[in-house]
This record gives C-alpha cells, structure tokens and sequence, in this order.
C-alpha cells in the first residue's frame, strides 16, 4: 500500500494593531497612521506568543522582530523558535491552509492577495462586509439592554440628528460621542452643558455622520475601573469564555494588562463588585450576543461605575491586548505580573512583577 507523507499544515498568524482604522476607512489601499505603522513593525512578533511550532508570523522585518523574540522568550524561559516572514516570502509558502490575523479588515486582504496569498485562504468582500457591521458600535449598544440587571449601568445610543445629541445633553449634563468605528482614545468627543456645548463639536458631528452614517451617544460615567471579558467564537458557532482582561488606559489608549491567574483576577474584582454578577453577565453575553458566521477571538470592555457593571461598553470583534494577557498567564495564584507596552524610540514589550 503506498501511503502519502502530506507535510505539517501551518498557519500564517498577523498583528495588524491598525485594523480599527482601517475598518473605519474601508478602504482597500489605506495607509495606516504612523503611529500605527510603528506599532505593526516594533511588534510583530506578538503573535510567537500564541502561535504552534510550525506556524509562520508575519514581520516587516525578519532579523529585528527574532531579536525581540528572543528577549521576550528568554524573559519567560520559553526555548522555542519561530518562523517570521515578511510579505516578500508570502508567495513561496505552500505549507499555509490558514490565516488569523489580529482582524479582518479590506486592507489587510488587499495587502495579501498583492503578496500571493491564495485567494481561497482569505475572506469574501461580503464576509468582510460583515464583519465591518458587525463591528459597528451599535452592536454592543444592541446588546447592552439584553445585559441589564440589578447593579447594571449603561444606556447607549445612535444619532443622525444634531437634535437627538442635544437632547440627551440636556437630559445627562455630559455625554461623550463616539465615532461607530475608530480605535482605542480616537473617535471620542465629551460634550457638557457647563464647559463644552454641542456647538463647539458640532463640525465633528457632521463630519463623522457624513463618512460613518452615525454617530454613538453615551451619558458620562463616573469610572472606577476598566477591565473585560475575552472569548472565542468556535467553528461550529459555540462562544467560549477565555477569561478576564484587567488592563489600564490612559485617555482611553492603551497602556498594559494584568497577568494573574483568573481566581486572583475575580478577587481584584471583587473589591468593587460581586462575582456573582460578573458571572451571570458572562453568561448572559454568551446566550444572547449574535455574531452570525464570525469565527475567531472577541473581547468585550466593561467598567466599573461607584459599585455598579457597565456591562458592554464596547465589543472588541478581533484579538485584543488581554488575550494577549493570557496567553501569559501565570500557573501561581500568588504571582502576579504586568504586562505594558512602552514607547521610547521604538514600541517594546514589558513583563515585569508587580
């Protein structure tokens, strides 16, 4: 009997930490901000964290991202090798069946079509289509009221009418604005009946309709504490719950995360809520939130508010910063580290104690 030796199928892995403005944009040749581009190539090896032994990363640079890796491996005792490509290699690798980026946006798929990327192995326009609606804040503000329960706070929603902003003004005293698609500290404007009124933002409103279609309104919440819930949406449809994401911003950008066991992240927590609550919203999200076909990582931020759960300030349709965080988590329930990314001349990752 003559039996075939078919090599290791590998999978093609991508941080394109620009994803959001590309969804915003929606445009196939988008050019990311600097910032952004920076942030791809300064850590482009992020994925080695999570990806198998044959798995391949893509890098701009092969040489810079192998000596970030090995800093980050020998931090954590990890003796393991990776493959990193850039695009000109893409064309060459007939061992890939998969690609994950950080997200699915038209640019990305752009970029790898032009580098010989098989056509089969990346997503239909519709399916980008949809992930791009799906991913449009008013799909975590459709969610929300399906969250509400007593110690629950948030309400959310969407404008077309300079009018229907300055109403809920009047109604909250401050509400901030956000953009239905932008990334982390962008898209953002505060308004207040006492120091900034609608029509010192009014310009940005109807910029924002025009490209966008709407614009998300929130009322102003006291915040005590940021953190999230990560999950997967399986093959066959199932959400699975990852874990807890506690993780600090700085004029909502993000700065780093926690990494802890999950039991010593629900004591954290317990400290201004009940975990009883955090498990009745978890489940909650997973019986009720509607990705259609979607497949792939998810986050979902939440906050808390004096004593209160914002359950679903936004959803996070891609990988986050705290599946990341994860992917680093301790085995020790007494250890605890932080995990921040730095920016000096060159974006770096950090893991440090505590």
């Amino acid at each position: 009997m003559l039996y075939l030796c078919l090599p290791n199928m590998a999978t093609l892995h991508i941080f394109n930490p620009e994803h959001d403005i590309a969804l915003a944009s929606d445009l196939a040749n988008f050019t990311a901000p600097h910032a952004g581009r920076q942030l791809r190539a300064d850590m482009g090896f992020l994925p080695a964290l999570w990806a198998k032994k044959d798995d391949a990363i893509l890098v701009d640079n092969v040489e810079y991202a192998e000596k970030a890796w090995r800093r980050i491996a020998g931090r954590l005792s990890l003796s393991r090798t990776q493959r990193f490509l850039t695009k000109g290699q893409l064309a060459d690798q007939s061992d890939i069946d998969t690609v994950r980026p950080w997200g699915w946006d038209k640019a990305l798929k752009a970029m790898l079509k032009r580098s010989g990327v098989e056509e089969s192995l990346l997503p239909s326009d519709a399916q980008l289509e949809h992930i791009r609606q799906l991913s449009h804040r008013r799909v975590a503000a459709a969610l929300l009221p399906l969250l509400q329960m007593e110690g629950t706070v948030g309400e959310a929603y969407e404008c077309t009418q300079a009018s229907e902003v300055e109403d809920l003004l009047v109604r909250y005293g401050q509400v901030v604005m956000k953009a239905p698609w932008s990334s982390s500290g962008r898209g953002l404007r505060f308004l207040s009946t006492n120091r900034t009124p609608f029509e010192m933002q009014a310009g940005w409103f109807r910029n924002v309709v025009e490209r966008q279609g709407s614009v998300m309104v929130e009322p102003c919440y006291n915040k005590v504490k940021d953190f999230g819930m990560e999950f997967y949406a399986d093959a066959d449809g199932q959400i699975r719950y990852e874990g807890l994401s506690l993780f600090h911003t700085v004029n909502g950008a993000y700065v780093g995360n926690i990494l802890a066991t999950e039991h010593t992240k629900r004591e954290m927590i317990s400290r201004y809520i009940s975990v009883d609550l955090l498990d009745i919203i978890k489940q909650r999200i997973m019986n009720n939130i509607n990705l259609d076909d979607y497949r792939g990582p998810f986050g979902i931020d939440m906050m808390i508010v004096s004593s209160q759960l914002h359950p679903c300030v936004e959803i996070n349709l891609r990988r986050t910063m705290g599946h990341v965080a994860l992917s680093l988590t301790p085995d020790d329930d007494e250890v605890l580290k932080v995990m921040r990314i730095k920016l000096t001349d060159h974006y770096k990752l950090s893991i440090n104690k505590l």
